[in-house]
């Protein structure tokens, strides 16, 4: 690294002060020398500079000892996949991974924070599941007790990917802002329902349908998240009109200018697919569709192009309907250009 950029790191991770303002009140100024500020545009770049090392060392000692564990890495919050019919040789290979991660963490200057590591199992079978705890007392880690449920940066997951508490938890907290919503007036007059339809529309909808990708996409089972989510609806078109509670779901929608929300979903489905086609060709999930104008030479392994045709009609997912809807719709017009040529020739 030239000398001039050294010298830029030294002088902004070293000397450092800050000071706390809260209204008029200013703390005195005390130096914070350990770490990069907090919401700092460089925070990010710094953190993958000095992190991308460490991974391609990780990911080479993994395969040289024969451990089959993938790598994921969210800035400071990582992830060892294990994939294995048995529990006992997933927890083998997820704690020899753990033992070489904290190895070449030390040697880094970092550490593990041991009470924020969990351990979580995906599991296809219909009866019971009890996975055995991933003990890591020997690496001075804790004993790790299977969840039934797992959050990752705001993703709710459960045993069998149903992502029903996933669809719960965020169709409650939309029904807690619509009541929160209620204290938007003053005592003389409340808001009115054009008001409350752009509330709802603009701050709760947004909330209750965070990351719906996850579980609506075709083929799914939609039973469950459309009794949650119309009774979620039901419940804002009550206060968006003020109405009674006895009153039709499909009244209720019609007046208040609602879509369903079958309808609506398939709205935001349709338009996040097309989403893919701006993405740049090495970006990772081009690479996992099947896309012919596509000219980057990196595909990924477990693309869509590596499936046979009897595991494409049964692999189900939104990268799955964004691949279909990209296929059904863009080579049409490459093909229609290809034949303007010939016949132009």
């Amino acid at each position: 690294m030239p000398k001039d950029k050294v010298t830029f790191f030294e002088n902004f991770l070293v000397k450092r002060k800050t000071n706390y303002t809260w209204n008029e009140f200013s703390s005195p100024t005390f130096e914070v020398n350990v770490g990069v500020g907090q919401r700092s545009a460089l925070s990010s770049i710094l953190s993958a500079l000095y992190l991308s090392p460490l991974l391609y060392i990780l990911e080479k000692h993994l395969k040289t000892l024969n451990i089959p564990v993938s790598l994921l890495f969210f800035v400071d919050d990582s992830l060892l996949i294990s994939q294995n019919k048995s529990i006992d040789v997933s927890n083998s290979q997820l704690f020899y991974s753990y033992n070489v991660l904290s190895g070449l963490l030390d040697k880094f200057g970092l550490n593990i924070e041991h009470s924020k590591t969990k351990s979580f199992h995906f599991n296809r079978s219909h009866g019971m599941f009890n996975p055995s705890p991933l003990d890591l007392l020997p690496l001075e880690g804790p004993v790790l007790l299977p969840k039934n449920s797992w959050k990752y940066l705001g993703f709710i997951f459960d045993r069998k990917l149903t992502f029903h508490q996933h669809i719960n938890f965020y169709s409650n907290k939309a029904i807690s802002t619509v009541k929160c919503m209620k204290l938007l007036g003053n005592s003389t007059q409340e808001i009115n329902p054009l008001q409350k339809w752009l509330l709802y529309r603009c701050c709760v909808l947004p909330i209750a349908l965070y990351r719906f990708q996850l579980w609506f996409y075709n083929k799914a089972s939609l039973s469950y998240p459309m009794k949650i989510l119309g009774k979620m609806q039901r419940r804002a078109a009550i206060w968006i009109l003020g109405t009674f509670k006895t009153s039709s779901m499909e009244g209720l929608e019609t007046i208040a200018g609602l879509i369903p929300i079958k309808f609506h979903l398939h709205k935001l489905a349709g338009r996040s697919q097309l989403c893919s086609v701006s993405l740049p060709e090495n970006h990772l999930i081009k690479n996992l569709m099947d896309d012919p104008l596509n000219t980057c030479l990196n595909s990924h392994p477990h693309s869509i192009n590596s499936l046979t045709v009897c595991q494409k009609t049964s692999v189900k997912g939104h990268i799955i309907d964004s691949n279909n809807k990209l296929n059904g719709v863009f080579p049409s017009f490459s093909l229609l250009i290809q034949n303007l040529f010939q016949v132009l020739e």
